[in-house]
């Protein structure tokens, strides 16, 4: 492509770093990668001066480059466009806004807030659509004078052309067209003189030069104001694309109900940030074969908005499961249990500092248990099997099963066998339970579960002779005197 794709991400630092915003910065991103010349810029929208807050700014750039998502301009880096923080661009809106009220497309509006809700009421019970009806639009001098010295302060309001249709195209959407009488003379900037977002928002993006404004679905309702903007301020317009919604399973808006909704959430319960961007691709585009594992070269060739749909996109959390176990059997067992020790920590399971005998029996755990994990924060369900030797029999099939007649011979040979091994480890351990199983002529599951349950107080589990070695012989022991102690 000759022409220079310029893309940007303007996320509002009003709280952590949402998934739906990750995989909006996301197709951007993909997009400017995807051509030699593309750039994306990082832009910070913090008008809203009452949430917006330098932490949560903060959070969003780290979320950010732990994805990779690394920008070519704006905050922190720069760029010939700047500045890139909206609170230092007031003058340049102060100056557009001016032009548009000489030019008569826009008006000063005295209206308080107290009498455009009354109105908007008013029209609702109507059953009439709530815009503006535009008190304002045409106050004589001696009306402003009298306002004035009221003591209102008046805010700015785009004269939005009546009888007419706007019209764009959209890459995901296709062509959309907005009756203009619908969208009603909007405020583009209040009366403490901060502009709103859609006045912002397209002066930054003109004078930015951004080519694709790639975002979620629910600013398209916005867009209408937008281009009307443009073509007042004689700007090119955009080439717009309107991603779907994230859903939760049950095909509601993804909230936290639905599980962790920030990318930093992510992070810490251990997905990995290559998982958590091949998961957040396939959220509304899809690949034209069946792949689904991609590394980021593989997904910055294969993208396309060609194939990006307007249906919502489904967060399926076992599906992000899946994926992240993938790229988690690409990582060796001492990189694994580093990722489950903060958790470990924090639950009280370790201290500090470790010892190195101490981790290197937390490795060889975690070799025994990486196929069951699909992140680092899932080792804590498996921590009991390791750390807690108060093992408690509660299921009622557990208990039935250490009833049988059979048990004390077969943990009491099992014991015996135990103490004769001279190397205690898996591969030794394992023959123990045939030999078991033919020397007292019974079935191997009448072997496997008296000991897997006086052990570990389960029925299942990961490997069981695993399990034995890396507890040893003198903890194994005491849980089998504790849950059995009559034997």
């Amino acid at each position: 492509m000759s022409e220079q794709i310029r893309v940007r991400f303007a996320p509002s630092p009003t709280g952590p770093f949402h998934i739906g915003g990750a995989r909006s910065a996301l197709f951007n991103w993909l997009l400017a990668r995807k051509y030699s010349n593309g750039k994306f810029v990082l832009r910070v929208e913090d008008t809203d001066r009452v949430r917006s807050s330098k932490e949560s700014e903060e959070n969003i750039k780290a979320s950010l480059k732990w994805l990779g998502l690394d920008w070519d301009e704006g905050v922190d880096v720069g760029g010939e466009y700047g500045p890139y923080h909206q609170m230092e661009r007031l003058e340049l809106y102060k100056k557009y806004a001016q032009q548009l009220v000489d030019e008569g497309k826009a008006y000063y509006c005295y209206c308080t807030e107290e009498e455009i809700a009354a109105e908007r009421e008013a029209l609702m019970k109507e059953n009439k659509m709530p815009i503006y009806q535009g008190h304002c639009r045409h106050l004589t001098a001696d009306q402003i004078e009298k306002y004035k010295s009221e003591g209102r302060k008046p805010t700015i309001r785009f004269r939005t052309p009546e009888n007419e249709t706007v019209e764009f195209d959209d890459m995901v959407r296709g062509h959309m067209q907005f009756d203009s009488n619908g969208v009603g003379d909007f405020v583009i900037v209040k009366a403490d003189g901060i502009p709103v977002y859609n006045f912002a928002v397209v002066i930054d993006d003109a004078l930015m030069n951004i080519t694709h404004v790639i975002r979620a679905e629910e600013h398209l309702s916005n867009t209408p104001r937008q281009v009307v903007l443009y073509d007042a301020l004689g700007f090119t317009v955009p080439v717009f694309a309107h991603i779907s919604l994230i859903l939760g399973k049950d095909h509601s808006k993804m909230s936290k109900r639905h599980g962790a909704t920030s990318v930093e959430q992510y992070k810490n319960l251990g997905y990995l940030p290559e998982a958590l961007v091949n998961f957040l691709a396939l959220l509304g585009w899809a690949p034209q074969d069946e792949k689904e594992i991609f590394s980021i070269d593989e997904l910055i060739k294969a993208f396309s908005m060609d194939h990006v749909a307007k249906n919502p996109a489904v967060f399926d959390i076992d599906k992000l499961n899946w994926l992240n176990a993938q790229y988690m059997k690409k990582l060796s067992t001492k990189k694994i249990t580093m990722m489950a020790v903060p958790h470990l920590l924090e639950k009280g399971y370790l201290n500090e500092p470790i010892a190195a005998d101490e981790m290197a029996k937390l490795v060889r755990f975690t070799e025994i248990i990486r196929d069951h994990l699909s992140y680092g924060a899932q080792f804590l369900d498996f921590a009991d099997l390791y750390f807690n030797d108060d093992i408690v029999v509660e299921d009622a099939e557990s208990k039935q099963i250490l009833t049988d007649e059979t048990v004390p011979s077969v943990i009491g040979l099992f014991k015996e066998k135990l103490n004769g091994i001279a190397d205690f480890d898996a591969e030794h351990i394992q023959p123990i339970f045939k030999q078991i199983t033919k020397e007292l002529k019974v079935g191997g599951k009448k072997v496997y579960m008296p000991v897997r349950i006086s052990v570990t107080g389960q029925m299942h589990g990961p490997d069981l002779a695993g399990i034995i070695e890396v507890l040893g012989r003198e903890r194994v022991f005491d849980r089998i005197e504790k849950v059995l102690p009559a034997l």
